[in-house]
């Protein structure tokens, strides 16, 4: 059980162990695709910190730097960051883009889990 404040960083996942992390996850997923130069990804990182301590061992959240796993990125569609995408069971079931409020990511995760 994390330290009552600690902030959970998020996993990084890439080309070479998406499928394996995310795709053959017991727990739903919430992946954030992200660049480093990309000022909403940055602004976002906090919300998203927080929404992984709050949903721990009912889901696991990562990150994948667009820049360095472009395969990943272009086999999902991505077109846009920040881009969020929920999975369960291997499967994609919802996309959020864009800089969203907690609010929005939140009732998306409570829909699958």
């Amino acid at each position: 059980m994390p330290r009552l404040g600690a902030v959970q960083a998020l996993l990084d996942v890439n080309d070479q162990n998406f499928v394996d992390v995310v795709e053959k996850s017991s727990v739903p997923v919430l992946v954030d695709f992200w660049a480093p130069w990309c000022g909403p990804c940055r602004l976002i990182e906090p919300l998203l910190e927080e929404i992984s301590n709050e949903y721990d061992g009912r889901m696991l959240t990562v990150k994948v730097n667009t820049d360095e796993s472009p395969t990943t990125a272009t086999k999902l569609g991505i077109r846009s960051i920040p881009s969020l995408m929920l999975f369960k069971d291997g499967d994609r079931k919802e996309t959020i883009v864009g800089a969203v409020p907690k609010s929005t990511i939140t009732a998306a995760l409570e829909k699958l889990l």
